[in-house]
């Protein structure tokens, strides 16, 4: 089931493409025709974002017959067919550009991600996302992610604890900080807290504070994250690597044993996997 927040995405994305009508095909299709259809891969990748289109063809049109052929996370090569589709043709054409846009750009998302999940998939390092997502999407985006393989990070700054370098700098002391973090385990006894770190002398420092459970390494180099994960283990603090992220950089990065990779590219800078709709010949 999708969110009422999807939904409401949903009907916008249709009502932002359709307006007061698609001339086009009220023009050249009749009302009567009826159609099938098949949305197919024009490319390998990761499938993502089934429900929704499907979600699409349906809320512009009950009568659209849809099957799913593929759940989220299937693997797709140049011509696996992914959804078929039956019904009213003026419907299904009115319909297919908001219903591709989402299944294109949330394959993208699972293709990209699977290939950093692959990339290190010798280690036990996890990739996790970020919250450099498109303003509406985040909850497909963050599925798409989970498709593909990946690990999600907080979904928003209300389920988990980040204390960035900015907040550092507006708490002002390391007692401030303190006190910010027995606030926070105060008021909400189960939340993670994960604070940011720049250099390994943070590093040490953070290590110390109680109720910490994550230290993000930003903008560290391998060797520099190396040497944090010496620095803490035995402590029982995760460690968290982002900054500077690249596919070919994964290997050699996991290798220091750090517990995560974070990267915004998954989402924020990901090309859509190319599918396509193809009618059946008109009888």
């Amino acid at each position: 089931m999708l969110p009422d927040a999807v939904l409401q995405l949903i009907r916008m994305a249709l009502s932002e493409d359709l307006g007061p009508g698609d001339v086009t095909a009220s023009c050249f299709v009749p009302q009567n025709r009826s159609a099938s259809a098949d949305i197919v891969a024009r490319e390998h990748g990761i499938l993502a974002g089934t429900e929704t289109a499907a979600a699409v063809f349906r809320g512009l049109d009950p009568l659209i017959s849809v099957t799913s052929h593929l759940t989220d996370g299937a693997p797709l090569s140049r011509g696996t067919k992914v959804i078929s589709l039956s019904g009213p043709a003026r419907s299904i054409l009115s319909a297919e550009r908001t219903a591709l846009n989402f299944l294109q750009r949330l394959s993208g998302i699972a293709t990209q991600t699977r290939r950093a999940v692959d990339a290190i998939a010798h280690t036990p390092t996890r990739i996790l996302d970020t919250r450099k997502t498109t303003p509406g999407w985040r909850w497909l985006e963050k599925a798409a992610v989970r498709a593909g393989g990946g690990t999600n990070h907080r979904s928003g700054l209300y389920d988990m604890v980040m204390v960035k370098d900015n907040h550092l700098m507006s708490a002002g002391n390391p007692a401030e900080l303190k006190a910010g973090i027995a606030r926070a385990k105060s008021l909400h006894p189960s939340i993670r807290i994960e604070i940011e770190a720049d250099t390994p002398e943070q590093v040490a420092q953070f290590l110390q504070l109680e109720g910490v459970n994550i230290i993000l390494l930003d903008n560290m180099d391998n060797d520099t994250v190396a040497r944090c994960v010496s620095m803490a283990k035995g402590s029982g603090i995760q460690l968290e690597a982002s900054g500077g992220i690249t596919l070919e950089r994964l290997p050699s990065l996991a290798a220091t044993g750090v517990d995560f990779i974070s990267s915004g590219a998954l989402t924020h800078s990901v090309k859509a996997l190319d599918l396509g709709l193809d009618f059946a010949p008109h009888a």
